[in-house]
């Protein structure tokens, strides 16, 4: 499906404004291109949290490089192809972990007892709840709004008078600190972890 079509001299306008560093650019374009190229994402990974995880990554770097854009030049071509280096990277990260998936299924499928899985339950909540605690004051309480209270990006910025593209920074920043917290200091704790309470883990970060 092609992407939306966007007036040429706005869009100039528009990437002029966003190669300037303006977040309300930002948002324009996010605005325009966010969902179609979700559902592009969607078609080629099939699971709509690593969708959603890597679209925010997608704009992510399109601010992070915002300095290379060309204003002469539409922003669809280079979106697509942010998205393809994306997609890619996440299947050779899905092959490098193979391994890990297939041992982490083998110690799940041993896990049985309901007073251990309400025992790990309580566990999961507690180091995720560190790891949360461990983000700066402004990052935490973004990201507890989203992903703990399940506000939208829009409640959060009208709630803390930010930008959407702000949150979504938070959001983006937040979940890879938290799942670096996790797997690199907890990976014995998470490879004994319930595939109920892994689930639950999963969607939040």
């Amino acid at each position: 499906m092609p992407l939306k079509a966007i007036h040429t001299d706005q869009e100039k306008i528009q990437l002029t404004k966003l190669k300037a560093g303006e977040e309300a650019a930002f948002d324009y374009f996010y605005k325009n291109y966010s969902l179609i190229i979700y559902r592009r994402l969607l078609r080629l990974v099939k699971i709509d949290i690593i969708a959603d995880d890597l679209l925010q990554n997608i704009f992510i770097r399109l601010w992070d490089k915002r300095h290379l854009i060309d204003p002469e030049r539409p922003l669809k071509a280079y979106l697509l192809q942010i998205t393809q280096n994306m997609v890619m990277d996440f299947y050779r990260g899905v092959a490098r972990e193979k391994r890990l998936q297939s041992d982490l299924k083998h110690h799940l499928t041993e896990i049985s007892d309901d007073t251990e899985e309400s025992l790990i339950f309580k566990e999961t909540n507690q180091l995720l709840q560190q790891a949360i605690d461990h983000l700066p004051d402004q990052q935490r309480m973004v990201f507890t709004l989203c992903k703990i209270e399940g506000k939208s990006y829009d409640e959060v910025s009208e709630l803390l008078g930010i930008s959407t593209s702000t949150v979504n920074g938070h959001i983006v920043k937040g979940s890879r600190k938290v799942r670096s917290f996790l797997f690199s200091t907890h990976k014995i704790f998470l490879i004994s972890t319930t595939t109920a309470a892994l689930s639950s883990l999963i969607k939040i970060i």
